[in-house]
């Protein structure tokens, strides 16, 4: 095996779940690179929601990695399998959106992605240049190449068919449409999560049935949220945007449970893997404080995607508010459904005390602040467009945010 092939294979199985396969991916690399052309790795993301998370970063760094190597991206905006909606981990059917959702969400796609990518190096296609032009024929060609005993194979279908759930039609057809992306540009590779195996794998099939080379396939993890169970997703209210202020970003790395630290260090940090190694072998060996490990994290993320001026801040402001004034790092992040709410209704949904009768008491006492302030009128209004720290009596903290922020 060449030297060359060897140096990429080190660095690009770095971090995979799934490598199908990597004899195939030598095989295929060193051809291409005779031939002097890069390989065309597919990666597709629906605009289902208009922020991308740093859940979606992974196999972003991936492809990045991809592209430094001199190969090409297709990086497929799906906006017309975001109308059916991927049905992958669902326990039920995807409310489809309209047209005009789609393509609101699809605009803030690109300039996102394009805080990672090089804009140079990708290929950006929009399935419904091909999708919205299959005929009926087409598509009773398509369905005829899979059976309905391999799509009830998915663990997500295979479950809701046995508890009595329904499935739409159209469910069945969206690995078959996400397959037929990989048949139209030809990719020699796709990337996805774990979750995303199932679709990829109906892709390689579907190119051996339409007499071309089969793609190959990477699988990331899904990284959890800040809960440390649930995978990274807005849905979850655990989710850090891209999109997120400095010290939003800043503030919810301080609040992931330390067990999370060295997940997040591998797969968010974008630093090689020596390094990594080192910051996590220091901290197994207790030479760093899972504060100041979160701190060094949350500062070196802000700066990714803000700027290290924007992260140097976040962290001072930080401090400030939190270690300064002798507030605790294990601050807990409630989501509450509104922007805006009455102090009393605040403290009752955020759990801080049982009753609104006791959040009333703890105000006329001036047990309660706001952001550090002490707050007395009942009635106060407490707007959470931004996180909002909550002190209620001495010893009781909450990070309050709106969903809809």
């Amino acid at each position: 095996m060449p030297e060359s092939v060897k140096k990429q294979i080190e660095i690009l199985r770095e971090g995979l779940v799934d490598f199908i396969s990597e004899e195939e991916f030598a095989s295929r690399l060193e051809i291409a690179l005779k031939e002097k052309r890069p390989l065309r790795i597919k990666y597709g993301a629906d605009p289902s929601a208009p922020d991308l998370h740093l859940g979606h970063t992974v196999p972003l760094r991936k492809l990045r990695e991809f592209q430094d190597f001199g190969h090409q991206i297709v990086f497929i905006i799906g906006d017309f399998t975001a109308r059916i909606g991927d049905p992958t981990q669902r326990s039920e059917t995807r409310k489809m959106l309209t047209r005009v959702e789609v393509n609101r969400n699809a605009m803030t796609y690109q300039s996102q992605v394009f805080r990672i990518l090089d804009h140079k190096k990708t290929e950006v296609r929009y399935n419904s240049e091909w999708l919205s032009r299959l005929k009926p024929e087409d598509f009773l060609n398509l369905t005829s190449q899979y059976t309905v005993a391999r799509l009830l194979e998915r663990d997500d279908f295979q479950k809701r068919y046995k508890e009595g759930k329904p499935i739409a039609v159209v469910e069945f057809l969206y690995p078959l449409l996400q397959g037929h992306d990989s048949v139209v540009v030809k990719a020699d590779l796709e990337i996805g999560g774990t979750d995303q195996k199932f679709n990829l794998l109906v892709g390689r099939e579907l190119q051996r049935s339409a007499g071309e080379l089969p793609q190959m396939v990477m699988t990331l993890p899904l990284i959890e949220g800040t809960d440390g169970v649930q995978k990274m997703s807005k849905s979850y209210g655990n989710a850090i945007a891209l999109e997120d202020s400095p010290r939003e970003i800043f503030g919810k790395i301080m609040s992931i449970p330390d067990a999370m630290l060295e997940r997040y260090w591998q797969y968010l940090s974008a630093l090689d893997t020596k390094e990594i190694k080192r910051i996590t072998d220091d901290y197994r060996a207790g030479k760093i404080h899972p504060r100041i490990l979160k701190a060094d994290l949350g500062e070196r993320v802000v700066s990714l995607y803000h700027g290290a001026e924007a992260a140097a801040e976040a962290r001072k402001e930080f401090n400030q508010i939190f270690k300064d004034k002798g507030l605790p790092d294990d601050i807990p992040t409630v989501k509450v459904r509104k922007d805006e709410l009455d102090l009393v209704s605040l403290l009752k949904e955020a759990g801080l005390v049982a009753s609104k009768g006791e959040a009333r008491r703890l105000i006329d006492q001036g047990g309660v602040k706001v952001n550090q302030e002490k707050i007395t009128d009942q009635t106060y209004l407490v707007a959470l467009r931004e996180p909002v720290l909550i002190q209620c009596g001495k010893r009781k903290f909450a990070r309050i945010e709106s969903y809809g922020g």
